[in-house]
């Protein structure tokens, strides 16, 4: 056999430190046919050659002999799946015949062992099939090919080096993906659910944190735990933060404060504020800070075993935690313009509306945009001397402080006007004067101003209404068949205000079971779609809403054109009822018990007025979750109401938390666990979410039987 000068023994049982497993399996394996020899008689040089192989952690092979045998070690065995122990003294073409033609891995082999030339290439990719599955994977190796020689300098197989960097090369990946991901955040809670589901899916750790100073001294963390289920609802929904004090002891509050990361190796990192058994186990972890100096704060990631921080796995994390701090420190600007501008433009509508007992009420308002700036769009309902009620709806083009201070004058002015002269046209004839004078006082003759205003007389079961540029309000009647269809209400729309217009008024029936919508463009205008197109389509679904209840009415308006809107979107509604409702409210304390009290509360209200035990259940399963919530994300205390009519139980939940929606498209979102989501879409008839001058509100609306309607 080439190569072979002398007989090494090999011992006839195992002695201390002999190998064992697949090491064992490979001593043990029959070379005598193959250009390896039996073992007894391998060359001293050639042996020293396997036994480093045998005994080394990397994934090695030898490829020997013209035909390039293979022998390798238990890394290289991982790496060959299903091939090993079948690739133990086979040629290497024949165990990697598909890919022994690609660039980079036959020739190079052989022109190593022909020539005596290494050769190293620091990234290749190539298909590799873990374990026994049947699965395929492209991996990315970094593989380095050196000539062996035996004891007469000969070369006699070629030594492969095979480390897989796949983890790696999938981090930098990672990396570029989460850079792109933060690119699209708005607010705090958004970057933390990006920043936890990359430190999940990356490093792999039991459990990774994210915490943000409060701006007032305190600090607020969340947590991801590996393992933990999170369906498509969690991930849209706020995550639940975690408000401690300033001297907060945790690890990745730490880390924020001196600036400096932390590597614990092995240890109790967390002892000091564990809140669980996650926190109690954890062992090993890195925090460290974001690196921004607008917002102080951390990202930590932490194992339940012993784990050495290598220098690229440092460097990595470095890198996460500082795109993550600038992506925290837009957020943070963009939620301190974003609550100025919703403050200003909330403050300016009424925080709450009349409470009459043939005439309910309800409104809501989304902001367009992207929710960062005021807008213009406004309503109002008010009591008028002779016992009417005033209800309007307007729109002040712009989207900016001054369209919305423009819009605050013009609503005090209607009001004003109003209580001194109710009649419609009155009103819009004294508000077209003040534009004027508005545009006249600010040099510009572009102000563009529409209004709908409406006075209804529930005695004399009338509307009297008048529009100036503005859409025609809807009015969902009842057919004789007990179905319902909705109808515009046929008045002259007008100029809009400030020029000079001469506004008429249209009179029509509003009877008991009548419900009257106002709402702004917003509402029914989409690019590349006509206006009477949007026009349609939302009276179709007031018209198939599955009751008159105002506030569902207006979730089912703004919800009924499809596709996204730029402009503002503000709706009114007032249900003229068939018979008066009953109603109730509980303030509800920042406590612990103070769920259990409200579900009390609830069950002996909904038992007093006869309601059935199928509507009773649902109602204190449903406002559980929301009070719940509630507390959980506002940290506030909150009022619950409830509404019982002849056809369903409306339920409502307020907190005054500052945290509001942002954009349109999160209004609609119920901001509780995806337990809740569920329960509320499930048990109930209708829900939404309608933001406040300050927190939010969350209702269901449950339809009675006809046993259960007094």
């Amino acid at each position: 056999m080439p190569g072979t000068v002398g007989r090494v023994p090999t011992p006839a049982t195992p002695g201390p430190g002999a190998p064992t497993g697949p090491a064992a399996g490979v001593l043990a394996h029959d070379w005598s046919t193959t250009a390896l020899g039996p073992a007894d008689d391998w060359d001293v040089a050639l042996r020293a050659v396997v036994e480093l192989i045998l005994a080394s952690p990397m994934p090695m092979a030898l490829a020997y002999g013209d035909d390039l045998v293979l022998l390798y070690n238990a890394g290289y065995a991982d790496l060959l799946g299903s091939k090993h122990p079948g690739a133990l003294g086979r040629p290497a073409a024949e165990v990697f015949a598909e890919i022994w033609a690609l660039p980079g891995v036959g020739a190079v082999i052989e022109r190593s062992y022909r020539q005596g030339v290494p050769f190293l290439e620091k990234e290749s990719t190539l298909p590799l099939v873990r374990g026994h599955s049947a699965t395929v994977e492209q991996a990315v190796f970094t593989r380095g090919y050196s000539p062996v020689r035996d004891s007469a300098g000969r070369i006699v197989g070629v030594l492969t080096v095979a480390a897989e960097t796949t983890h790696v090369t999938e981090q930098l990946q990672s990396l570029s993906e989460v850079a792109a991901a933060l690119a699209g955040t708005l607010t705090l809670d958004d970057v933390a659910r990006v920043a936890l589901r990359y430190a999940i899916t990356t490093f792999d750790p039991d459990q990774a944190s994210f915490a943000v100073d409060e701006g007032g001294g305190g600090w607020r963390m969340v947590r991801r735990v590996r393992g933990e289920l999170l369906d498509e609802a969690d991930e849209r929904l706020p995550p639940l933060w975690r408000r401690a004090a300033a001297d907060w002891p945790a690890p990745v509050v730490q880390a924020a404060r001196s600036g400096g990361p932390s590597f614990t190796r092995d240890g109790q990192p967390l002892r000091d504020t564990a809140v669980d058994r996650h926190d109690q186990k954890v062992r090993s972890m890195a925090a460290l800070p974001l690196g921004t100096s607008v917002v102080r704060g951390g990202l930590a990631v932490g194992y339940q075993v012993p784990h050495t921080w290598s220098p690229a796995e440092r460097a990595l994390l470095a890198a996460s935690a500082e795109l993550i701090g600038q992506a925290a420190e837009r957020a943070r600007r963009f939620e301190t313009q974003h609550g100025t501008a919703q403050l200003l433009q909330r403050s300016m509508l009424p925080e709450h509306l009349p409470d009459l007992p043939r005439l309910r009420i309800a409104a809501r308002y989304d902001p367009g945009v992207d929710g960062n700036a005021a807008g213009g769009d406004f309503y109002d309902a008010f009591l008028l001397p002779n016992g009417s009620l005033g209800v309007v709806l307007g729109d002040v083009a712009g989207h900016d402080v001054q369209a919305a201070a423009r819009m605050g004058q013009v609503r005090a002015a209607l009001r004003a006007l109003a209580l001194a002269d109710p009649a419609p046209d009155a009103v819009l004839a004294g508000l077209d004067r003040l534009v004027a004078s508005l545009g006249a006082e600010a040099g510009t003759y572009e102000l563009f101003v529409t209004v709908a205003f409406g006075v209804i007389d529930a005695e004399r079961r009338e509307l009297a209404l008048s529009s100036a540029g503005h859409p025609a309000p809807l009015i969902r009647r009842a057919d004789p068949d007990g179905r319902f269809h909705a109808e515009y209400v046929d008045v002259p729309a007008g100029p809009p205000l400030g020029l000079g217009g001469r506004p008429g008024t249209t009179t029509v029936a509003f009877r008991p079971g009548d419900t009257l919508l106002l709402f702004s463009d917003g509402v029914v205008e989409r690019r590349r779609q006509s206006l009477s197109a949007g026009l349609s389509t939302l009276s179709e679904a007031v018209a198939k809403a599955g009751s008159g209840d105002p506030r569902a009415l207006c979730a089912v308006a703004t919800a009924a054109v499809p596709g996204g809107t730029e402009d503002d979107v503000a709706v009114l509604a007032v249900e003229h009822a068939l018979t008066p409702s009953r109603s109730a409210s509980m303030e509800v304390p920042a406590e612990p018990t103070a769920p259990s009290r409200v579900r009390h509360w609830l069950t002996g209200q909904l038992t007093e007025w006869q309601v059935p035990e199928s509507v009773i259940g649902a109602a204190v399963l449903c406002t559980s979750e929301l009070t719940t919530n509630a507390l959980l994300h506002a940290g506030t205390a909150a009022r619950v109401e409830i509404d019982l009519s002849a056809e369903r139980l409306l339920v409502s939940v307020a907190d005054s938390g500052t945290r509001g929606t942002v954009t349109r498209a999160r209004t609609d979102t119920l901001s509780s666990r995806g337990r809740g989501l569920g329960l509320i879409e499930e048990l109930s008839d209708a829900w939404g979410t309608d933001p406040s001058v300050r927190g939010s509100t969350v209702w269901f609306e449950i339809l009675t039987p006809p046993t259960g309607r007094r």
